[in-house]
C-alpha cells in the first residue's frame, strides 16, 4: 500500500525503518529482487492451514492462527523465511481489497440509515480514544504531530479480526454487535484521510513536500477522486463491466473485477496518494450498482486468503527483539493503551444507553489495535514524524494487542457467563393460567397474529427470547414474557399442558425446530401452527410431527399475484379461482417434494413434473369456453 508517492514496507527486525530512501522520489522493489518462490508458498500454506486449523480447533480466532504461523515461521521464529518485504508486497493487496469491498457496502441508504451509529458514536469514539491517547503521548514527551498520530493509530482496531471474532460467537446482530460495526466503518473511513495528508505534515514538507508543495499534493488528491467518480464510474467502469457481464464467462467477470481494483489503486498510488483510498473510491462508486453482489462474491477468495497472507506477515515482521530488551516496555505500553480504549469505549457505550453487559462487551471487542495502525506507523516512520524504535515499539505493541484481544474476550464472555448471565437473564415468571394460546416468537409474524386474537378478546400467552425486543414490545401495551420456548421448564410454566393452540412464529430456524420437535414429543394434544422461513424449513418442521405449517412470504406473494391479475383486467372471480388452483398445486407439490427431499435426483424430477402439470392445468383451463 502507498501513500505520498512511498511504497509502504512494515519494520523488520533488526533493520532501520527511516532507513529507506528519504521520501524524493518512489520507493520500489529492485528490478532483480526474487518475488515469493513455491517453496516459500508451500511454507505459507502449511504454516497457514496448520495452525488456522489448531486455533478453530481451540475455538479461538482464525486471525490468530494466522499470525500465530507468522511468529513461527518468521525471522524471530524457525526463521523458514527471513525478507518480511517480499511477503508483505503481496499481502499489502489483501487491505486494498478489503477497503475495496467495505467501499462496496457503503450504499448511500444503508449509511443513513446506520447514521448515528456511523458518524454520531463511531466518531465519539476515534475523537475520545486519540485525545485520551494522544495526550497521553505528549504528556510522555512526544511532538504534538507524533502525539496526534500515535493516538489516533491506537484508536483504530482491526475490522477483519473484530468482525470474525464476532461472527463466530453469533454476536454481529446483538446491540454491542451493531455499535462495533459502525464504529469500525467510520474508523476505515477516518484512516483514508489521515493516510492522505500524513506527508503533508511531514517534517520533510515545510517547504518543499515529495511531490512538490503541500497544495499539489491537496491538488492530486482533489483531481484522483474526481477522476475516479466522474471519468473511471460514470464514463468508464460500469459501462465497460456492462460489457464483461454480457461474456457470460464467470472467470473474465473475475478478472474484470480484480482490475477495476488493481487499476484504481494504481491511478491512487501513481498521484502520490494511497492505494487503499483508491480502491476504497471505486467500491464507493460501485456500491449502488447492480454489480455489486458479483463483486463482493468474486473478490472475497481472493480478500480472504490475501489478509490470511497480511496476518502472516504482521507476525513475521513483529520485532521480538524488542519484547526480549524492553519487556516493561513493551508489556507497559499494550496494557495502557489497552486499558485506556477498553474503558473508554465501554463509558461511551453507557453515555450512548447501552446496557451493562452491552457496554463491557463492546467495551472488550475493541480495545486491540488494527491492521492500519502497522501502515499509519510506518508511514509516519518513513515521513520522519515518528522515530525508527517508536514506531517499531508500537508496531509490536499492536501486534501483541491484537493476540490478546480475541483471548480477554473470550475470558470476558466465559466469566460473563458463569457468574453475571443466570442473574440478569433469568426468565420472566409466567402466572397466567388456562390461556388458550400459546405464541413463541412476538416479532413481527407474531405480532399480528397477537393483534387479531386481541380484538377477538381471545387471551393468549406470548414468548420471546429477546430481552430488547421484549422491553420495545411492552412499550405499546403488549403482554409478552421473555423466555427461551424450547424449555420444556417454561413451555410448562405458560401453560402448554392446558393450552389448545401453539404458536410457533420463531424467527431463527434452528430454535423454531427444536421448539417444534419438543411440543411434538411433550405436548402432543397441542394444535401447532408454524412459521416457517422456507422450503426447507417447512421440512423440517414436517419432520418434527408439524402439519399446519404457514410459508412466511407465500400468502403475501399468492396475495400480490392476485392484485397484478386484477389490476390487468382479470375478473376478480377468476383470479380468486386461480389462486386457488394454484395454492392446492403448490401444497401437493410441497407434499410429494418432502416424500424424496433426500434423493437430490428424485427431488429435481418432482419440481419438474409439477411444473409441467401447473402448465397443463392453466393450459386446460384456458380451453374451456368462457
Amino acid at each position: 500500500m502507498g501513500t505520498g508517492g512511498a511504497k509502504l514496507k512494515y519494520a523488520h527486525p533488526g533493520r532501520d525503518s527511516c532507513q529507506n530512501p528519504p521520501t524524493g522520489r518512489r520507493l520500489s522493489w529492485p528490478s532483480d529482487a526474487p518475488m515469493i518462490s513455491l517453496t516459500q508458498t508451500a511454507i505459507l500454506l502449511a504454516a497457514a492451514v496448520i495452525a488456522v486449523s489448531l486455533f478453530r480447533l481451540l475455538r479461538l480466532s482464525s486471525i490468530l492462527g494466522y499470525v500465530a504461523a507468522g511468529l513461527v515461521i518468521g525471522p524471530w521464529g524457525l526463521g523458514l523465511i527471513g525478507d518480511v518485504g517480499h511477503v508483505m508486497q503481496v499481502a499489502e493487496f489483501g487491505v486494498v481489497l478489503l477497503l475495496f469491498i467495505i467501499g462496496l457496502e457503503l450504499q448511500p441508504t444503508r449509511l443513513w440509515v446506520m447514521r448515528r451509529l456511523v458518524f454520531g458514536m463511531g466518531a465519539a469514539q476515534v475523537a475520545l480514544c486519540t485525545a485520551l491517547l494522544g495526550g497521553a503521548g505528549w504528556l510522555i514527551g512526544l511532538p504534538p504531530t507524533a502525539a496526534f498520530i500515535v493516538g489516533f493509530g491506537l484508536s483504530l482496531s482491526s475490522t477483519p479480526l473484530v468482525l470474525q471474532v464476532l461472527a463466530e460467537r453469533g454476536q454481529l446482530k446483538t446491540q454491542h454487535g451493531r455499535s462495533a460495526f459502525g464504529i469500525l466503518l467510520f474508523q476505515d473511513l477516518a484512516v483514508l484521510p489521515v493516510l492522505a495528508v500524513l506527508p503533508l505534515i511531514s517534517p520533510l514538507s515545510t517547504t518543499q513536500s515529495p511531490g512538490g508543495p503541500w497544495w499539489v499534493n491537496l491538488f492530486k488528491l482533489l483531481v484522483v477522486i474526481a477522476v475516479v467518480i466522474i471519468g473511471g464510474g460514470r464514463l468508464l467502469l460500469r459501462p465497460a463491466l456492462r460489457i464483461v457481464a454480457r461474456v457470460r464467462v464467470a472467470e473474465v467477470f473475475t478478472a474484470a473485477a480484480l482490475l477495476t481494483v488493481i487499476a484504481t489503486a494504481l491511478l491512487a498510488n501513481q498521484a502520490g496518494l494511497s492505494m487503499s483510498l483508491g480502491a476504497f473510491l471505486a467500491g464507493v462508486l460501485l456500491a449502488d450498482s447492480e454489480f455489486r453482489h458479483e463483486l463482493e462474491a468474486d473478490l472475497e477468495p481472493f480478500k480472504g486468503l490475501l489478509l490470511g497472507l497480511f496476518f502472516i506477515a504482521v507476525g513475521m515482521s513483529a520485532n521480538l527483539g524488542l519484547l526480549i530488551s524492553q519487556p516493561l516496555t513493551v508489556i507497559g505500553l499494550t496494557a495502557g493503551f489497552f486499558a485506556i480504549k477498553l474503558i473508554a469505549v465501554a463509558v461511551l457505550a453507557r453515555v450512548t444507553q447501552h446496557g451493562g453487559q452491552a457496554a463491557w462487551r463492546l467495551g472488550f471487542s475493541l480495545p486491540a489495535g488494527g491492521e492500519f495502525a502497522f501502515v499509519l506507523f510506518t508511514l509516519a516512520a518513513r515521513q520522519h514524524i515518528l522515530d525508527s524504535q517508536t514506531s517499531d515499539l508500537l508496531i509490536l505493541a499492536v501486534t501483541l494487542s491484537m493476540m490478546l484481544g480475541p483471548l480477554l474476550l473470550m475470558l470476558h464472555e466465559t466469566l460473563l457467563t458463569r457468574w453475571r448471565a443466570p442473574a440478569e437473564q433469568r426468565y420472566d415468571d409466567i402466572r397466567e393460567r388456562d390461556i388458550p394460546v400459546i405464541i413463541a416468537g412476538f416479532g413481527r409474524f407474531g405480532q399480528i397474529v397477537g393483534r387479531i386474537l386481541r380484538v377477538k378478546r381471545i387471551p393468549f400467552t406470548a414468548l420471546d427470547s429477546n430481552q430488547t425486543h421484549v422491553d420495545f414490545v411492552r412499550k405499546f401495551g403488549n403482554k409478552v414474557y421473555y423466555g427461551d420456548a424450547s424449555r420444556l421448564d417454561l413451555l410448562r410454566a405458560a401453560g402448554a399442558e392446558t393450552a389448545k393452540i401453539f404458536v410457533l412464529a420463531i424467527d431463527d430456524v434452528e430454535p423454531s425446530n427444536r421448539t417444534a420437535q419438543l411440543v411434538r414429543a411433550q405436548f402432543p394434544h397441542l394444535k401447532v401452527f408454524a412459521r416457517a422461513r422456507n422450503r426447507q424449513h417447512a421440512f423440517a418442521l414436517m419432520d418434527a410431527g408439524v402439519r399446519n405449517i404457514i410459508r412466511e412470504t407465500y400468502a403475501s406473494s399468492l396475495e400480490m399475484a392476485a392484485s397484478v391479475l386484477e389490476a390487468l383486467g382479470t375478473a376478480p372471480a377468476a383470479v380468486r379461482d386461480i389462486v386457488r388452483k394454484f395454492r392446492q398445486h403448490d401444497e401437493a407439490t410441497l407434499a410429494a417434494q418432502y416424500e424424496v427431499k433426500e434423493d437430490e435426483t428424485k427431488f429435481a424430477a418432482a419440481a419438474r413434473e409439477a411444473a409441467q402439470q401447473l402448465e397443463k392445468l392453466f393450459e386446460a383451463d384456458e380451453g374451456k369456453p368462457g
